[in-house]
């Protein structure tokens, strides 16, 4: 990885790619420091300092983030927005004729779903934007030394300078999704990578001093009183090797593939022959990526979430229900283990017809070796799929939990580096190092190629 990024950097060309994309995190990363106006700052610190430690989706949008929600500032929604309507289309291409049909009108059609997604994504930035304020709006901290007694977190809460704020902060968050969505379509059109990862990674890759800090924070508390947190000199280290262990297995089961053999049948077109060679299909064991840990996780937080605005009163039928989907829960570990399985499955069946696949290999002259063309061709596919999608599904969680039963096991806990945050960090990491790799041979790069 290293020497691509050494050798892509003495490419004139592609070292103004990377020089761009390192100037958007940057300005990324000012705007996740610029606070909105008309807020308490001391108090929205307090209260916010809690948002990780918890699976509520407060905590999930925050870690996306890089600590920009939690401190409400112009990047706060991060680029949620923007992802949640690209979900959207994507379910709703399956689910709606006119837009599957202009999902294969190739380019053109590609450029106006584009457009599309972006009208939803400050739909959906307006909406959550102004959720979010109500929740400021609503919420007050004590501090228990009697400086923030009650003390709301913003400043105007009636008459017209109420209304005022409220439109300003609303569109400040609205326009700060619409930024991020905007950056990163520049990194697809002048950079290096996807722009929402790489947006994505910078966030996560952001929160990792703090995830440090608490290690730190683990082992001062040994070295201080070893009587009682001794343990930790053996599980925070341990933790390390773990997470560098995650790391290997996904690079390794990111390359992983299954291939179908195909054989072409010769053709004559004229005085010319065609086919005749073998081929395959690669069908890859994460097919789904990391959207069922999205889905999954997303579920799961509303109860946590509802908890959070809610807070019903300590022993009530309520208070009792939402707490058992806490993450500290066992509860919550086997729900998110099937509901990860149930989401891959989800995901390949939309993405992936095996009908349509069979098709396009009869309309090729192409067949699978002992397997007959059509609908026992389809059958065949759909077998290899199902296959493939339950080993990433698995894989996929036991990755996402791992982080929640080690947490139990241990007490290591309030980690902001989850299951999710890592497979988005290696995959982001691994796909941009191949787009450099692509590029360099496009240029016949010679010392990459030597």
């Amino acid at each position: 990885m290293f020497k691509t990024i050494q050798n892509a950097w003495r490419i004139p060309d592609l070292r103004k790619k990377i020089l761009f994309t390192l100037f958007i995190i940057i300005v990324f990363r000012i705007g996740a420091s610029i606070p909105v106006p008309y807020l308490n700052m001391g108090a929205l610190a307090g209260m916010m300092s809690s948002v990780d430690q918890g699976n509520t989706l407060l905590a999930y949008i925050n870690t996306f983030s890089g600590g920009a929600f939690a401190n409400a500032t112009l990047f706060a929604m991060s680029v949620t927005p923007y992802i949640n309507a690209s979900i959207i289309m994507q379910l709703l291409t399956v689910a709606i004729p006119p837009l599957e049909r202009m999902a294969k009108e190739g380019e053109e059609g590609r450029k106006r779903i584009g457009a599309i997604t972006r009208y939803v994504t400050v739909a959906l930035g307006l909406i959550q934007g102004t959720a979010y304020y109500f929740y400021l709006k609503n919420s007050t901290y004590t501090d228990g030394t009697g400086a923030y007694d009650h003390t709301p977190i913003v400043m105007y809460n009636s008459g017209w300078e109420m209304v005022f704020s409220a439109i300003v902060i609303i569109l400040v968050f609205t326009a700060g999704s619409a930024i991020m969505m905007w950056l990163g379509e520049q990194i697809n059109q002048k950079g290096i990578g996807n722009g929402i990862s790489i947006l994505l990674f910078a966030g996560i890759v952001s929160r990792m001093p703090n995830t440090i800090a608490i290690l730190m924070e683990y082992l001062q508390n040994a070295y201080l009183a070893p009587e009682s947190f001794g343990q930790y000199f053996v599980y925070v280290p341990l933790f390390v090797v773990l997470f560098l262990a995650v790391v290997w297995v996904i690079v390794f089961m990111n390359d992983a593939e299954r291939r179908i053999p195909v054989q072409y049948a010769k053709r004559v077109v004229g005085r010319k022959m065609y086919g005749g060679q073998n081929s395959h299909i690669p069908i890859k064991v994460g097919l789904s990526g990391v959207m069922p840990i999205i889905f999954a996780s997303s579920i799961l937080s509303i109860p946590s979430t509802i908890n959070l605005f809610v807070n019903p009163a300590e022993g009530s039928f309520w208070k009792g229900f939402l707490d058992a989907f806490s993450t500290d829960g066992w509860l919550y570990s086997v729900l998110y283990f099937v509901l990860i399985i149930m989401f891959a499955y989800f995901y390949v069946m939309i993405q992936y017809n095996p009908i349509e696949m069979a098709n396009n290999l009869r309309q090729n002259n192409g067949t699978i070796p002992g397997i007959r063309p059509g609908k026992p061709t389809a059958d065949f596919i759909s077998k290899i799929l199902n296959k493939i999608t339950l080993i990433g599904a698995l894989f996929l969680a036991v990755i996402a939990i791992l982080p929640i039963v080690y947490g139990a096991l241990t007490g290591l806990r309030h980690l902001s580096l989850g299951g999710t945050s890592v497979i988005i960090l290696v995959g982001v990491a691994l796909e941009t190092v191949k787009q450099m790799e692509s590029q360099m041979m496009m240029r016949h790069y010679k010392g990459f190629l030597d």
